[in-house]
């Protein structure tokens, strides 16, 4: 299967920013012609069927960006994840367990829009077995406790079901900033008539970029520009959502504005 050009730069930044175990499982995940197929077909499920905005290789691949940005500041301002506090693994076996979750979380959405959080997590199960035991093959109990927060953080990304470790909270807000206009740029083309689900693809169509960088207060500082109001959407109803539920809540700033005009702060 081909890869688009986009699909291609975000393999290149994700694979420059990783090394050790973390590495190995993402050489694995961005090139398995089995995950790709599936995260096409969401993707056709999500923009054809339902008129929603990308659920597919280049939504994955961005989450999977977002997740490994925060991890690292969170990490640069010592914070431990649930592994680490737990004593149970270090930060890599987190950071992999973060990207697991990050790149198969919206596999459901090749079954439908409701409920896909958990028919991602029935879908990736044995995916995830498969891959851990490729980058953990003597450490069965470290493949069960990163398999269980990787599925924790698939089932969580919604804000529906509670989640407790960070590394699940990770998901939650990593999922919600990929927001940017490019994401809603092929439903917009391909709908033209009213739909449920329109001012998703609308307000995210204003957002005009998203930056996770560090804050100056708290460890991870994001920030939302956009191009008209309509934009506040994305960041009220969405992304404000994950990280009222999200565990990492303590540690992120949020701003949001139109592009000239005043941030406003909500973290």
């Amino acid at each position: 299967m081909t890869k688009s050009p986009k699909e291609r730069s975000l393999n290149r930044k994700i694979l420059k920013r990783l090394n050790g175990n973390p590495l190995r499982l993402a050489e694995i995940l961005l090139e398995d012609d089995e995950i790709r197929a599936m995260q096409e077909y969401g993707n056709t499920v999500s923009i054809k069927r339902l008129g929603y905005n990308d659920h597919g290789p280049v939504h994955m691949r961005v989450v999977m960006m977002n997740a490994i940005t925060m991890m690292e500041l969170l990490q640069q301002a010592g914070i431990q994840t649930s592994l680490q506090s737990e004593e149970l693994g270090d930060f890599d076996d987190s950071l992999c367990a973060v990207m697991l979750a990050s790149f198969l979380h919206d596999l459901g959405m090749g079954i439908g829009r409701q409920d896909h959080e958990l028919h991602s997590t029935y879908l990736a199960y044995p995916i995830i077995d498969r891959i851990l035991k490729d980058v953990y093959p003597e450490d069965l109990e470290k493949r069960i406790a990163l398999r269980s927060l990787a599925i924790e953080g698939i089932i969580g990304h919604m804000a529906h079901h509670t989640i407790h470790s960070l590394e699940a909270g990770v998901i939650l807000i990593a999922d919600g900033c990929d927001m940017e206009r490019g994401r809603a740029r092929i439903p917009m083309f391909l709908n033209t008539s009213p739909k449920v689900g329109d001012i998703h693809k609308y307000s995210a169509n204003s957002i005009e970029k998203v930056s996770i960088e560090r804050g100056t207060e708290l460890p991870v500082k994001i920030r939302v520009d956009m191009s008209t109001e309509v934009g506040f959407f994305q960041v009220e109803e969405v992304l404000l959502s994950k990280i009222a539920k999200s565990t990492v809540k303590p540690y992120i700033e949020l701003y949001a504005g139109v592009i000239g005009g005043e941030l406003k702060r909500y973290l």
